[in-house]
């Protein structure tokens, strides 16, 4: 089984600053290892046109999706997406945003249908209103789920 996580409008490569927040540079965006903060796959820079990256995954027997990249706490199956950047004054980058893709709200016959066909696919914008990157918990409408072949794109 394969994950697929589509994302397109990107924020750019900078975030400018906030009351509480001194902005950042340099940002990129990657899917989270399950327990492993530190562990970034394929960080794809702020500003691309698109970003996707292809998980392996597994199905459990009562149907729940299981896989390196998959993190269960409470509320559930998710995919974290970590944004990284560097803050002023810093040496190199850290995380400092997050936006959690819930596979809870997968609708039942899309994560039946992937199940057949071997693909899940989610597709998101990553800039919220404001235009900085998306963070938080993303849920339909805001990811569009999926089953069968991914787009090409």
């Amino acid at each position: 089984m394969r994950l697929r996580i589509e994302g397109h409008t990107l924020p750019g490569r900078h975030c400018g600053p906030g009351p509480d927040f001194p902005g950042v540079s340099g940002i990129e965006v990657a899917v989270q290892r399950k327990d492993r903060p530190a562990e970034l796959l394929d960080p794809q820079p702020g500003d691309a046109l698109t970003a996707t990256w292809t998980l392996t995954c597994t199905f459990t027997a009562d149907g729940e999706l299981r896989g390196p990249y998959v993190h269960n706490r409470l509320g559930g199956r998710f995919v974290y997406l970590s944004w990284v950047g560097s803050l002023p004054g810093e040496e190199g980058t850290r995380m400092f945003r997050r936006a959690k893709l819930m596979l809870a709200d997968v609708p039942s016959g899309v994560l039946a249908d992937a199940r057949r066909h071997g693909v899940l696919v989610g597709r998101l914008a990553l800039t919220d209103a404001k235009g900085n990157p998306v963070c938080g918990r993303v849920v339909p409408p805001a990811v569009e789920w999926t089953a069968g072949e991914p787009s090409v794109a």
